[in-house]
């Protein structure tokens, strides 16, 4: 479980790399940025609502530990 996990982690390392192109009168590789993705908006609320998940999840698997001990 924990390898899998490790996987997907150091995975996005991998998918966020740039690959080398070619340069651009600039210096840039291959022109600008595009435009930021509307998902820029809700990252704290989503990164809040993940929190909230998991201490909601912890303390449902508490519960089920006492009730089985």
């Amino acid at each position: 479980m924990y390898y899998i996990a490790a996987f997907f982690l150091f995975s996005t390392v991998l998918m966020f790399a740039q690959t080398p192109g070619s340069n651009d009168n600039t210096g840039n590789l291959e022109g600008s940025d595009p435009p930021a993705a509307p998902i820029d908006n809700y990252v704290w609320f989503f990164m809040v609502l993940g929190i909230v998940f998991t201490f909601y999840k912890f303390k449902t698997l508490q519960k089920n530990r006492e009730v089985i001990n």
